[in-house]
């Protein structure tokens, strides 16, 4: 557990949660508000977690069931796409 103090309402993050979190000077974190309190969360994460929510399922709709599957598929709309 860390504890960070807030002086003219700024918040320092500690050294320790900053490096678990992978944040690094100029990153912009977000605050969340969940059931518990809130959480920080890096806003990078947090884009990834939605983009990967927005394509669940996609694989599998599409019959994609490895990398090989995949990168063919990318081949095949490039193809289409230099015709």
């Amino acid at each position: 557990m860390e504890l960070a103090k807030v002086t003219e309402g700024k918040i320092t993050i500690p050294m320790a949660i900053r490096k678990k979190l992978g944040i690094k000077n100029g990153d912009k974190v977000l605050f969340v508000e969940g059931e518990n309190g809130v959480v920080i969360v890096k806003s990078a994460m947090s884009a990834l977690e939605k983009v990967s929510k927005a394509f669940e399922g996609e694989a599998q709709r599409l019959g994609l069931k490895n990398d090989d599957d995949v990168v063919a598929m990318i081949k095949e709309i490039r193809r289409e796409n230099w015709r």
